[in-house]
């Protein structure tokens, strides 16, 4: 039996996976359809979701409407870092909803001062501006950055540009969608925001010729996750710092996916020793459990905003504070970043061997987090999600021919190996 025990929870089972429930007559529609049925009837198509409906977590397995369990492989794209219902984070919160969960920035609570404290101090920096989607996160970097370059380098107004890489991925408004390269997250939704410079990933000598007297910010993912986890050639960070310094820019790290852990640092551009001047947050920060997103800069930074110029009524509001409190206390004992960088290092070790099987053509990543490229003929990434559903693995497609993997950093190998060995099977029965 495959257990997953996560600290302060009991050992859980393995799932009850394979085909849909039997039993069933011809025509009988599974409560499976039916939830699904009534959502298409009733929300806007904007998500293509696997088949599968969940009703309860913990730890790093899920369990269907049918009690059919599976293995998150995905983990909310790095927001579940710490597993399902982790008893620290559901405690805390649990323990504020008592007290007070919303004052709006129009007052003081109890919880704010202490988390923008540890906040800032996690990261080696001195402000925190906290949001609470990803998006609204970068969002309130493009708009620091902006009013930086003009308050404070001088650049004349309305000229502020900033470079950003392509194929990145940094949200959905009108705005971040505006310096996308993704035709699905860009089409039909101009007129777009100028003010963007877009060059190739991982390329500095293109980011060199980019940069002008005008640049405010260069704005990029340490990893690029959603392009289907894309790590940048060794030296590229290390070098991004070293051209926004001399050339007086923002360097801006959008870790709201690579960061708190997912690669065995407490951030990805930790890999290489770079620091930037704004990280932006996100994702882990609540734990699964509510939104909560940040801004963390220095006081040169984040000091040009006044009173009025930007804010969010649920921005740092005393559950997301408790949460992320809780969130920080657990990064600081070091114990899920090790998780992730040993995990991390069996996951990438085993991924590799599937290339030489010739049913996979390539994997990347960091930590606890992979891309893996199927072998053309054995059907999409899509279609191999589908099927390692069916074998009760939870993992999602990107860009066609790849899929993702990003269990929760409390899964234990022995689980992490379940979903391997699942799949090796359905690559070689593809095969």
């Amino acid at each position: 039996m495959h257990v997953t025990t996560i600290p302060g929870s009991a050992p859980q089972p393995a799932p009850s996976v394979g085909a849909p429930t039997a039993g069933l007559a011809p025509g009988d529609r599974t409560a499976t359809d039916r939830e699904i049925a009534r959502a298409e009837a009733h929300s806007a198509h904007n998500y293509h979701p696997l088949p599968v409906v969940i009703s309860s977590a913990e730890g790093a397995w899920v369990t269907d409407v049918e009690g059919r369990r599976y293995l998150d492989m995905l983990a909310g794209y790095s927001a579940l870092n710490f597993g399902h219902a982790n008893p620290r984070l559901i405690a805390a919160a649990k323990a504020q909803l008592d007290r007070v969960t919303l004052t709006s920035r129009a007052f003081h609570h109890d919880k704010f001062a202490a988390f923008c404290a540890e906040l800032a101090e996690l990261c080696g920096m001195e402000m925190v501006l906290p949001m609470n989607t990803g998006a609204e996160a970068v969002e309130t970097a493009v708009k620091t950055a902006r009013k930086w370059g003009y308050r404070v380098k001088g650049v004349p107004d309305g000229k502020a540009n900033i470079v950003v890489a392509a194929d990145n991925f940094h949200g959905r408004t009108t705005t971040i969608v505006s310096f996308s390269t993704d035709p699905e997250a860009r089409a039909d939704f101009g007129p777009y925001t100028p003010g963007f410079t877009v060059v190739p990933y991982g390329d500095l000598a293109a980011l060199e010729a980019a940069v002008d007297d005008d640049t405010v910010a260069v704005l990029i993912e340490p990893i690029q996750g959603e392009a289907g986890v894309l790590v940048p050639p060794p030296g590229y960070l290390s070098g991004v710092r070293a051209l926004t310094t001399a050339r007086n820019v923002l360097f801006i790290a959008d870790e709201i996916q690579s960061g708190l852990g997912r690669t065995g640092r407490t951030f990805a551009c930790d890999h290489e020793a770079v620091v930037p001047d704004m990280y932006v947050l996100g994702k882990a920060l609540g734990g699964g459990v509510v939104p909560v997103s940040a801004v963390v800069s220095s006081r040169e930074v984040l000091g040009v905003f006044r009173p009025g110029e930007h804010g969010s009524t649920f921005g740092g509001n005393p559950l997301a504070c408790a949460v992320g409190l809780e969130v920080l206390a657990m990064l600081r004992t070091g114990e899920y970043q090790r998780r992730a960088a040993e995990l991390g290092e069996h996951l990438h070790r085993e991924l590799n061997l599937l290339t030489a099987t010739g049913t996979v053509t390539a994997v990347r990543g960091r930590g606890l987090w992979a891309g893996v490229d199927i072998a053309p003929g054995l059907g999409t990434g899509r279609a191999v999600s589908e099927r390692l559903m069916t074998q009760g693995v939870l993992v999602k497609d990107t860009h066609g021919a790849t899929i993702r993997l990003a269990p929760p950093l409390v899964i234990s190998q022995e689980d992490l190996d379940w979903a391997l060995d699942r799949l090796r099977e359905v690559l070689g029965a593809a095969a």
